[in-house]
């Protein structure tokens, strides 16, 4: 499968990961990545970085270095209404969002509060990604999250770090397995990230693939090929915002 782009990549200004900006674009770079986003984890997360650093992302060019470059936040999902930690204000200066639930920023609910903070950040115009969705920590009622990505045209993450055997979302490969399979029912589009907090990681799909292999799940369904149908996505979410929003 041709694999060309990593949005789901940390830097140091996410308070937990180990790699500068520029050493994340030259990893991407060595490993013939035509696309790399940024996504830092937003407020909400301890030892992120203050909110301002969202609205300056002005002053990065999106093609310097020989390579595409996308500025985006992973949100965190704050309430079983879908709510994140950045306003829209802030959202609009982003080139695309995750939103992902994480044990720092809301308590694990029922599986119907789940699923409904799943949904409702989904409702987000500037949300592009629903990040490691088939999380554990997070029971959801996958059909009915992958029925919604594809109604509302978001991605959903199948996410290398969460597959680690050594890794804090131990079970996401059972999950991923019924996810994708109501991906495939319904013609949800998907994508492969990282979740890189290091530069050696930038580009490391390799569990992600095994998971998509082991399920037989189309090519045709999988953004990483081609920058155009990233970019498509991010196009069709951010023409649904109010205009000024």
């Amino acid at each position: 499968m041709k694999d060309i782009l990593d949005v789901h990549i940390h830097t140091t200004a996410s308070g937990h990961a180990y790699s500068t900006f520029r050493e994340v674009i030259d990893a991407a770079k060595k490993k013939n990545l035509e696309l790399v986003g940024i996504a830092d984890h937003a407020p909400c997360v301890p030892g992120a970085i203050h909110p301002f650093y969202f609205v300056n992302f002005k002053v990065i060019p999106r093609d310097a270095y020989g390579i595409k470059i996308a500025m985006g936040a992973e949100l965190n999902i704050i309430d079983y209404s879908g709510s994140t930690d950045l306003p829209a204000r802030m959202l609009k200066r982003l080139d695309f969002a995750i939103a992902s639930l994480h044990r720092e920023c809301i308590e694990t609910g029922t599986v119907e509060e789940n699923t409904a903070a799943i949904i409702g950040a989904m409702r987000n115009p500037h949300v592009v990604i629903m990040g490691h969705p088939d999380n554990p920590q997070f029971p959801a009622d996958l059909e009915a999250v992958a029925r919604a990505a594809a109604d509302n045209r978001v991605l959903l993450e199948i996410n290398n770090s969460s597959y680690l055997p050594n890794g804090h979302r131990i079970g996401s490969a059972d999950n991923a397995k019924l996810m994708l399979a109501a991906c495939k029912k319904y013609g949800t589009k998907i994508i492969m990230g990282s979740d890189a907090h290091i530069e050696l990681d930038v580009g490391n799909h390799e569990l992600s693939k095994k998971v998509l292999a082991e399920n037989n799940f189309p090519e045709e369904l999988v953004v990483n090929t081609s920058t155009d149908k990233f970019f498509e996505c991010v196009k069709y979410r951010k023409s649904l915002a109010p205009k000024g929003v």
